[in-house]
């Protein structure tokens, strides 16, 4: 299972490393304000989970998987939209939310479960879909037919080929990662089109974040020309390419760009002697990168952070730990799950999850997928 990556963009709901926090919810326990650290109502105390104990470790999945259920009915959208994600690692106890999720008020939770759906082919969803498609908020209706698609339903796809050439620069990306994602070559020739189309009114950053997303559906599609183009963005000759970078280094762990690998040990470490290192999101972005590679850097990385007082910077270690799919990172994880700020928490719940995900397990609760 990977990340659903950059959606709902207009809402700041993009996959679980958007980390935001904007107060207090019910995305777990202890909402208590403060700033950083593990809350007093710990989950399990550093260090206690036998990653050998198959005991402990369903004890701890089960326990990630309850924060999870409970934040998919938190008052906080992008909360709703990261626990729906973090389940996608246990599909059995999602699928049962997925009804729910798709008719959301907020456009980012019901793109998040469509595409949910989708990755699932959860067909039982296929009839709450089906209205989706003209949905008021264009990154739901690509959603939907993603969604409806992958369940193998007779619709019509070309309506993504239009968003393809919309102003905003937001559609066009969320368009060509559906596209992406589907997996059918024939686009590939909209989309070669598209990434040479950009708008005068359009931001520079903006224009460049949705050329790496074309590129990275090319490359998804059989297009390994495409991948020049995003290791192109790994070096960022100004802060103003920061954010292109940690975008491409988190594409080139999504399409496995094994020779890239030098170019992602470099973000982590020093940019120059002036300078010093990069900041902290584009090293996490390039240590999850190299996590998925194989990489134990990424959990060197996430170490790093893990005790950072900046909450955001908590969360993505945790979604750092999760890539490196380790269970000696599961003692950290579950001191994440009982940090002070709920963001930090769903990303912990999510990465144990994922460790998890195959891991044999004793139980027949805990077993469950």
């Amino acid at each position: 299972m990977k990340p659903l990556h950059l959606i709902a963009l207009t809402l700041a709901l993009s996959p679980l490393a958007a980390c935001k926090s904007t107060g207090p919810s019910n995305a777990g326990a202890n909402d208590s304000g403060q700033s950083s650290g593990a809350s007093s109502n710990s989950v399990a105390v550093a260090g206690s989970i036998n990653p050998r104990d198959q005991v402990a470790v369903s004890q701890l999945r089960e326990q990630a998987i309850d924060l999870l259920l409970k934040a998919t009915s938190s008052g906080q959208p992008e909360f709703r939209a990261n626990a729906i994600e973090g389940l996608l690692s246990a599909p059995s106890r999602l699928k049962p939310v997925l009804p729910v999720a798709l008719r959301d008020a907020s456009p980012g939770v019901r793109t998040v479960a469509a595409l949910a759906a989708g990755r699932l082919k959860a067909k039982d969803n296929a009839a709450a879909l089906t209205p989706l498609r003209s949905d008021s908020s264009p990154f739901v209706r690509a959603a939907a037919i993603y969604a409806l698609v992958r369940m193998g339903e007779s619709i019509d796809p070309t309506p993504l080929s239009t968003m393809l050439r919309d102003p905003d620069t937001r559609v066009r990306a969320h368009a060509a990662f559906v596209l992406g994602e589907l997996g059918n070559p024939s686009a590939l020739k909209m989309l070669r089109e598209a990434s040479g189309t950009s708008s005068p009114r359009s931001d520079p950053t903006q224009t460049r974040i949705m050329q790496l997303q074309i590129a990275e559906a090319m490359v998804k599609l059989g297009d390994e020309r495409a991948v020049s183009e995003i290791r192109a963005a790994l070096y960022p000759a100004s802060p103003q390419d920061l954010e292109a970078a940690t975008l491409a280094a988190q594409i080139i762990g999504q399409v496995r760009d094994q020779s890239s690998r030098g170019e992602l040990i470099n973000l982590t470490m020093s940019n120059d002697q002036q300078q010093g290192r990069y900041p902290a999101e584009t090293r996490l972005a390039a240590a999850g990168a190299l996590a998925k590679l194989g990489n134990s850097r990424g959990g060197f990385i996430a170490k790093e952070y893990s005790t950072s007082p900046i909450a955001t910077q908590r969360a993505q270690s945790a979604l750092v730990y999760g890539e490196t799919r380790l269970t000696e990172h599961l003692a950290p994880l579950a001191t994440l799950m009982a940090d002070t700020d709920p963001a930090v928490r769903l990303s912990a719940a999510a990465a144990i999850l994922k460790i998890t995900e195959n891991v044999p397990l004793s139980g027949s609760a805990s077993s469950a997928p």
